[in-house]
């Protein structure tokens, strides 16, 4: 594995496009963090007010009370101002004015630059959603108004009026999963997969060695992702990773625009060597020719996940900034899970239907015929989520 990513930087610099957007790269990643650093420095370093309205004897206030000690303690910079809703209502109903707010919701109330928060349901929900915001705005890059309708946007020909506020995560996953499904680095196998089962007569053995194959490349996708998604949530937002992640969608999605038109639409990848397909072709064939047992299966597994570890490095853009968007929402953890689940569906499905068009005709041609459209798609939306990580990430919370 190191000595393919040796070779894939070595031909990186050796071509003038790829050394030359890597270094356009890195320039605009270094002034948007001197930006980004610049604006967080002209917010008040100590006292950033955290206003907590609350009543005697209500239960969701007192359970709100713990979380607010623990936010102070994780966050030295900010100053937490605790209220009597009933004594203050003047204060409260003026904070609310100065927001846009003209109900009066229920208690606790927390309000902090243009974001107010009502109600309380668990640290997992109400507290992630507040501190998550909260960091936003110590980076200075607050979110929009918790209180006011979505309608950021762009206009885009042909489609008219894009607003990413109300863009369904699930939309993004079913099409980034379909697209990231035709990673041309790892279809070749299951092509060449597909090649040897077809020969054989028994449709059983047929579904169970691909079947296999599909559903452990699912797992480890499942697995790379919720990893990725718990260190993006652990380390909560910081603009400097936003940024990194931004410029590695933006860059991996002109990249794969250029080599889709240098190929003229050729489905090709770099990344793997004939040496290597050479190898990874002998160990299929010996698993193929050998009788089903649990050792095959097991073989088939372990196959799959190390042409798909290994040859990961050939998509790993979508599935990274899949999970960013994912940690810049707030979401409980079984909405986090679940969005995972659909995109790692819809990548699977792709395998099946490339598997099932081949079951049937006894060529893998539809596959190749979808993945030479599909990877242009793909850079496409690459592009627009990397430019709004870098330049508004807080249309995409």
């Amino acid at each position: 594995m190191y000595s393919r990513l040796v070779g894939l930087l070595r031909n990186t610099f050796r071509d003038r496009f790829r050394r030359y957007l890597l270094l356009s790269l890195i320039i605009l990643g270094i002034v948007l963090i001197v930006i980004s650093q610049q604006a967080a420095e002209r917010l008040p370093s100590q006292d950033f007010e955290v206003h907590f309205f609350h009543v005697t004897g209500c239960s969701s206030c007192d359970a709100q009370k713990p979380f607010n000690a623990q936010l102070a303690a994780r966050h030295p910079s900010i100053s937490i101002v605790q209220h009597d809703a009933l004594d203050e209502s003047a204060l409260l109903r003026k904070m609310l004015d100065d927001r846009g707010i003209d109900r009066t919701p229920p208690v606790p109330v927390t309000i902090f630059e243009n974001q107010v928060f009502t109600g309380w349901e668990s640290e997992e929900t109400t507290g992630a959603a507040i501190e998550s915001a909260l960091q936003q705005c110590l980076a200075g890059e607050c979110p929009p108004p918790t209180g006011e309708e979505p309608g950021s946007g762009i206009d885009l020909p042909f489609f008219g009026r894009i607003v990413f506020a109300e863009h369904s995560l699930a939309a993004l996953a079913v099409i980034l999963g379909l697209v990231d499904g035709f990673n041309p680095c790892a279809m070749w196998v299951l092509v060449y997969l597909i090649s040897l089962v077809a020969t054989l007569k028994d449709r059983k053995r047929i579904w169970l060695i691909v079947g296999s194959f599909v559903l452990a490349s699912g797992v480890l996708y499942f697995l790379l992702m919720t990893a990725w998604l718990n260190l993006f949530l652990l380390m909560g937002f910081l603009r400097p990773v936003t940024i990194l992640i931004g410029l590695v969608a933006l860059g991996g999605g002109i990249w794969q625009i250029r080599e889709f038109i240098k190929a003229r639409g050729e489905v090709v990848c770099e990344v793997t060597s004939e040496e290597s397909r050479a190898k990874t072709m002998a160990k299929m064939e010996k698993i193929v020719s050998s009788p089903i047992t649990f050792a095959t299966i097991l073989g088939i597994i372990a196959l799959a996940f190390v042409v798909n570890s290994i040859e990961f490095v050939c998509s790993a853009a979508i599935p990274m900034v899949f999970t960013q968007v994912l940690a810049l929402s707030n979401l409980s953890t079984l909405q986090y899970y679940g969005y995972i689940l659909l995109y790692v569906l819809f990548f699977m499905l792709d395998n099946l239907i490339i598997f099932g068009s081949a079951a049937i005709a006894l060529t893998s041609s539809l596959g190749v015929r979808y993945a030479k459209y599909a990877r242009p798609v793909g850079a496409t939306i690459l592009i627009i989520l990397g430019a709004l990580l870098l330049f508004a990430p807080r249309l995409l919370g």
